[in-house]
């Protein structure tokens, strides 16, 4: 695995994206396998980490604002990166993604999975279950991109679920255009 470079802003810029807010772009191509930057912010316990996310789930709800920075290290902690010097929460969900997080040496890094060209968007997957799957939609466009922000081991369960969701649509409609017919 390449190291990441003494300055981790060589690797990327922020700017603007056509997936959502802003993103993290490739300043100059990034070779698989480098550690463009590392997820930065407040290690803080698991309990620390639920009673956030759950504040953060209460706030969403009223506000619709369902940004949450929580990312896992390890057993015992992980790194709150809800900070403004955190370049890497802005990363944006692909459902094909460039890059995904590696625990390396008590640190998250963020890691190309393949040659990144410069000026591509770095995305990665954010892995969510499907407790909740309906309040993440996804805008990443890509060609596999399933709607929704899911991690991949999901992706079955998922398919099955709008499928389930669009034959009871499809019964609806039958029914609702039969009674219709019914009334003329």
């Amino acid at each position: 695995m390449a190291k990441a470079k003494e300055d981790q802003a060589v690797w990327h810029v922020i700017r603007k994206s056509k997936v959502h807010g802003n993103g993290v772009f490739a300043r100059d191509d990034i070779p698989a396998g480098s550690q463009i930057l590392e997820y930065l912010g407040e290690k803080i316990t698991k309990k620390e980490s639920d009673r956030r996310g759950w504040k953060q789930f209460e706030k969403a709800k009223k506000t619709g604002d369902a940004a949450v920075y929580l990312f896992i290290l390890n057993k015992r902690y992980d790194i709150d990166g809800n900070v403004s010097w955190n370049d890497a929460r802005l990363i944006n969900h692909a459902c094909e993604p460039n890059c995904e997080a590696h625990v390396i040496r008590g640190k998250i890094w963020i890691v190309a999975l393949r040659e990144i060209a410069k000026g591509e968007e770095l995305g990665f997957n954010y892995g969510f279950d499907l407790e909740s799957y309906e309040d993440h939609p996804c805008r990443c466009g890509t060609p596999s991109c399933r709607g929704f922000i899911v991690g991949e081991d999901y992706w079955p369960s998922l398919n099955r679920k709008l499928k389930k969701k669009r034959k009871k649509k499809e019964r609806k409609e039958k029914k609702r255009k039969k009674k219709k017919g019914k009334k003329k």
